[in-house]
């Protein structure tokens, strides 16, 4: 890689620059058995007979200038869409390649080198460019051969969390997150190396190599050169040829599992038919790679399966700008079987956008904001609205820019067109005058009784003016006036305040109702599991006290002597506040009711026998009195 650049040329948009050198060197279907039989030459081979195929060599160096385009095609929310197209100029360098086509060979070997041949069958061909060879001994170069490619790529990307990084809602704090990776899963698919190059008087040479020869000659020949000059004169040509690149269609999956850790999937597959005459090509790989990656620090761990090498597993780090690594170094380490190797390092120099800055504070980057100094609003570039009348309100919203008025009125002065110095703002009756009081409205009196609204406690009802603008009503007709009735809607004697008082009958029913709420044994809890007995008994009760609005009833516990007197009388009052605290969350005001705990200082009955204690262990209400007493 030469000297290469990249920059933005848009918030969406940038522009690449890049020069290069590159070589290519293929070797395909190589017959092994063949190489077995001959790599310590053939004076040491037995007898053989063997098809050799038709091997394939491709040797290609050239050098490209390429401008590159990329940009961001679609976004919709989450989904952003990218894609580039590189155009390539190409300036070829060297172009050598030999392919055999149905070539087999048979050694017959005897006792004498003279008379040990080797006959084979079937044409080879060898084709050089002439761009290197000028006509005298020195090796120059002058490149005639030039061409043009080409690249392209799409990317998408998923980002769920796309709004966490919407440039538009950028603050001078989020300077970090043009560095980081948005996207949570990414799918990448590009075409690299479309084109040819179209070299100038290329050299071909075909040879027929039917033909026997001893081994005696072939130990002779000192290179491929000196042994093919064993055949008949090969049939050579001269002309232009186009070399194609070796196109690859290339696939990227990276999925960015949990914060800083990816897995990525990356699979180059050969666009080229290998066996093709003068054709150069890449090998098929795939590889699977789990990395961890910040912004200075980035290791990677490669799984991959490569054409012709099989698994090889590596290694890579990058600390900054340097970047190094194997895609096969942990395989050549732990295994002798590694059929491949390879090392790659390199060096970046990043050149990063200027930080955000914001240096008025008004939430607009100043690359953004007309007033970068002046705190202002984004609708109006950055800059502070005008207030002309100093009225607080700034001119964009003022209906009355150069009239002071209040902000409620858009910035104009309120009139009173009733003169009833109730602004039109503030009155509802804005052509009627009235009090202030009354927003600027007179006051009406609905029901004629001579008892203005304002006033009257029955508006729509004529009363009397000592009553409010109320009639003095006895709902119950107990002769106790509504008005001083605490039980308005219940009967009762004016000496209980209107309110009915409490019958031997209710108390009866409390004391045989409270008899049969129940406990867990041993505890404050209500009992549960009695198909509802408990709760319906609750329910009783609660029915008998909202008859009495203004009594009250105390809840008492009591228990048997067995065990601890001091725990007896907690527990004892704990159930008494148990059942008080249902009765209020069923209905029961608390003013009426109170609890407290005897233990088993009250017992009905005697505490030597089971069915005494049994009876002792109760929980009753009793009526104390009224509201009132105490408080009056």
């Amino acid at each position: 890689m030469g000297p290469s650049f990249m920059f933005n040329i848009a918030p969406k948009h940038s522009i690449a620059l890049y020069t290069r050198a590159r070589a290519v060197v293929n070797l395909v279907d190589i017959n092994g058995e063949l190489y077995d039989k001959v790599k310590d030459g053939i004076d040491d081979a037995s007898s053989f007979d063997i098809p050799v195929g038709s091997p394939n060599f491709v040797g290609h160096a050239w050098g490209e200038v390429g401008l590159s385009y990329a940009a961001v095609l679609w976004q919709s929310k989450q989904h952003f869409l990218k894609g580039g197209l590189t155009a390539k100029y190409l300036v070829g360098g060297v172009n050598s390649y030999a392919k055999g086509s149905n070539v087999n060979a048979k050694f017959n070997k005897t006792n004498n080198p003279l008379t040990s041949t080797l006959t084979t069958k079937g044409e080879f061909v060898l084709g050089t460019s002439q761009d290197y060879i000028t006509g005298d001994e020195d090796v120059k170069f002058d490149s005639e051969s030039k061409g043009y490619g080409a690249d392209f790529g799409l990317i998408y990307e998923w980002r769920p969390d796309y709004e966490s990084y919407d440039l538009k809602n950028a603050k001078a704090v989020d300077n970090n997150f043009r560095d980081l990776n948005k996207y949570k899963l990414r799918f990448g698919f590009s075409v690299t190396d479309l084109g040819s190059i179209k070299y100038k008087n290329v050299k071909r040479e075909v040879y027929d190599l039917n033909k026997t020869i001893s081994q005696a000659n072939v130990e002779n020949a000192d290179n491929i050169e000196d042994f093919l000059n064993l055949y008949n004169n090969p049939v050579t040509t001269y002309k232009d040829e186009n070399v194609n690149l070796p196109a690859v269609a290339h696939l990227d999956i990276d999925w960015n599992m949990h914060k800083k850790f990816y897995l990525n999937l990356n699979g180059n597959l050969s666009l080229a038919n290998k066996s093709n005459l003068n054709t150069s090509s890449t090998a098929n790989i795939w590889v699977l790679t789990p990395r961890y990656e910040t912004r200075w620090f980035t290791f990677s761990l490669p799984i991959n399966y490569m054409e012709y090498s099989g698994m090889q597993v590596g290694t890579g780090l990058r600390f900054g700008p340097l970047f190094v690594g194997s895609s096969s170094l942990i395989t050549n380490v732990l295994s002798k079987e590694s059929k491949a190797a390879d090392v790659y390092f390199g060096f970046k120099i990043p050149v990063y956008q200027k930080k955000f800055k914001d240096t008025d504070g008004d939430g607009i980057l100043d690359n953004n904001d007309s007033c970068p100094k002046l705190a202002g609003p984004i609708e109006n570039k950055g800059c502070p609205w005008p207030d002309t009348d100093a009225d607080t309100v700034t001119d964009n919203e003022d209906a009355c820019p150069t009239v002071a008025g209040p902000a409620e009125n858009k910035g104009c002065p309120w009139g009173d067109a009733d003169k009833d110095t109730v602004l039109d703002n503030a009155d509802a009756c804005p052509s009627t005058a009235g009090p202030v009081e009354n927003k600027g409205c007179p006051w009406p009196d609905t029901d004629g009784d001579s008892v203005l609204d304002k006033d009257d406690k029955c508006p729509t009802e004529k009363g009397l003016v000592a009553n409010a603008g109320c009639p003095e009503l006895d709902a119950d007709k107990d002769g106790v006036l509504d008005k001083e009735d605490e039980c308005p809607a219940v009967a009762g004697p004016a000496s209980n305040k209107g309110c009915p008082e409490v019958t031997k009958e209710a108390l009866k029913e409390l004391k045989v109702q409270a008899s049969a709420v129940f406990f867990v044994t041993g505890k404050a809890v209500l009992q549960t599991a009695d198909k509802g007995q408990t709760d319906g008994r609750l329910d009783a009760i609660k029915e008998i006290i909202k008859n009495y609005p203004n009594a009250k009833f105390s809840i008492e516990g009591h228990t048997d002597n067995v065990g601890n007197a001091i725990a007896n009388q907690k527990l004892s009052e704990a159930r008494a506040k148990a059942v008080m605290d249902a009765l209020v969350a069923k209905g029961v005001n608390p003013e009426n009711l109170t609890y407290k705990g005897f233990g088993a200082a009250k017992p009905v009955a005697s505490n030597k026998t089971a069915a005494g204690r049994a009876q002792n262990r109760r929980t009753e209400v009793i009526h104390v009195g009224t509201v009132y007493e105490g408080k009056l």
